[in-house]
């Protein structure tokens, strides 16, 4: 799809006006009356841009009317009214609305449609195109094809917030491995997608390498799997027709022991003299590689790193907007989704909460109209109801508004800070940290905004306070400094809770 402002704004959403108007639920809506010849949508953007003669801007972002640290979900009619006007004010749109015939008619008490949108945003749901994560992709193939060309074994890390497209684009990438070899006329590469979370045992990833790979014929049974890989990987193969072979260990960070033997054993595969092996590692922590990379560095192990970055604003909005392009048909207004995108972004930047918050919004747009219809009606509504805004924002109260947020919203300020080190603390694979190590990061933290920090007499009883809350968990210790403590609330819920003050925004960066 492209990334101009006319394909992320109106390709995808160009019938807007054709089927209704903004509305709040006390405002009355005018009925439009739409034929209902089915066309995809993208025939209809070739239309409006010739109408147009010109590029078309985005929609205006909707300006915060949050007058607090508080998320501010309620939305005046005035306000939405203001909105739909300076839509419908727009010539392209007017354009547009002439175009009604080019789309199906939205009914939201049709059971196939409802369960198509659903569909379309489910998480499992693989989208036709992955966008906005092209070069990522290009990066981690390039790397494959050149070690494939070279007939060289390698190793990289691939990291990254949680719902930010790894795992997707990585299937992605083994497809276009899969083609690019069969064009180039190479022998397929044997593939092992391995979820470290499934191991009962961090060392049984070995078996599952040699099981899959039917490197084990031969295997010594005095050997263990690991021993047979590192032999069979340091002696020549006799057989020409070896091939490479691409290992992709997910939540590669569940392979973490104490003396992180296993992740090194796994990493070393790779530098054997007739090593096959392409390692690729998926992890959520970010600080991962930075951890191991000394050690791996000194063992000529330096794997490549590929960081995948929480998605903006507008990236969320132009996924949703590429998965509803399937459809002939529009059930979500433009602000609804643009409202979706800037707070998804602000929170966490997860993709996958971002259509979970679209999703609660149908169901509650889809029991209002069971609601509000009677037992006898049949057909569409007289107005043909979208996800509104005020539909999106009881999603997103729904999805982040707990009471956790709340309790965090209503702590005292150092309380506050001490969640915020905590939080940086314990990022990555690292759960849980002394009292000591937290009061460092707590310390730390006042020291960079001038702030008269706690004693550590005061900043114990704190901790003890937001222990007794269930935000942190205390585990039994001789002295205070030695009790050890992890957070218990999600990252997501405190960047949530503390976004809108600019302080806490950036310790949290």
């Amino acid at each position: 799809m492209p990334t101009n402002a006319a394909g992320t704004s109106l390709s995808s959403y160009k019938h807007f006006v054709a089927t209704g108007t903004v509305k709040s639920e006390s405002l009355e809506s005018a009925a439009h009356e739409i034929p209902g010849k089915r066309k995809m949508r993208s025939d209809s953007a070739a239309a409006v841009n010739l109408m147009s003669g010109n590029s078309i801007s985005s929609p205006k972002k909707l300006k915060s009317h949050r007058p607090s640290a508080v998320f501010n979900l309620r939305i005046s009619e005035k306000e939405i009214m203001e909105d739909s006007n300076e839509i419908l004010r727009n010539p392209v749109n007017v354009a547009v609305e002439s175009l009604s015939d080019c789309l199906d008619n939205w009914n939201p008490r049709d059971e196939e449609q409802m369960r198509a949108v659903k569909e379309a945003l489910h998480v499992s749901k693989p989208p036709s195109t992955i966008v906005c994560r092209e070069d990522e992709q290009s990066r981690i193939f390039e790397f494959v094809k050149g070690c494939i060309d070279q007939q060289k074994a390698g190793s990289l890390y691939i990291c990254g917030c949680p719902g930010t497209g790894k795992s997707l684009s990585m299937e992605k990438v083994v497809q276009q491995v899969g083609d690019w070899s069969t064009q180039a006329g190479l022998s397929p590469v044997d593939t092992l997608s391995v979820n470290c979370t499934s191991l009962i045992k961090t060392t049984d990833i070995f078996s599952k390498i040699l099981h899959e790979f039917k490197l084990g014929k031969k295997a010594n049974t005095n050997s263990s799997p690991l021993q047979h890989l590192q032999n069979l990987f340091s002696q020549k193969e006799e057989s020409s027709s070896s091939r490479m072979m691409l290992i992709i260990a997910d939540e590669m960070d569940y392979l973490i022991t104490k003396d992180q033997g296993v992740l090194y054993d796994l990493c070393m595969l790779t530098t054997l003299p007739f090593s096959r092996c392409i390692l690729i590692g998926v992890a959520n922590a970010i600080d991962l590689a930075d951890r191991f990379l000394p050690k791996l560095k000194s063992l000529n192990c330096k794997p490549m790193v590929i960081t995948f970055r929480a998605y903006s604003n507008d990236q969320i909005l132009r996924i949703l907007q590429e998965r509803l392009m399937v459809l002939s048909y529009v059930a979500f207004q433009p602000k609804a989704l643009e409202l979706c995108a800037r707070k998804v972004a602000a929170a966490s930047g997860d993709m996958r909460k971002a259509l979970c918050v679209c999703r609660t919004a149908l169901e509650i747009l889809e029991i209002e109209v069971r609601r509000s219809a009677g037992p006898e009606s049949q057909g569409p509504t007289p107005d043909d109801p979208m996800v509104r805004m005020d539909h999106m924002a009881a999603a997103l109260s729904k999805t982040f508004k707990s009471p956790v947020v709340e309790t965090i919203q209503s702590l005292p300020q150092h309380q506050q800070i001490i969640i915020c080190a905590a939080t940086k603390a314990f990022r990555g694979s690292k759960k849980d940290a002394t009292v000591g190590d937290l009061n460092k990061f707590y310390l730390e933290i006042c020291k960079s905004w001038m702030i008269s920090p706690a004693g550590i007499t005061e900043f114990t009883n704190m901790c003890t306070v937001l222990n007794d809350q269930g935000i942190l968990k205390f585990s039994q210790a001789r002295g205070d400094k030695l009790k050890r403590v992890n957070l218990r609330v999600d990252e997501s819920d405190i960047t949530f809770a503390l976004q809108e003050i600019r302080f806490f925004r950036n310790c949290l960066v």
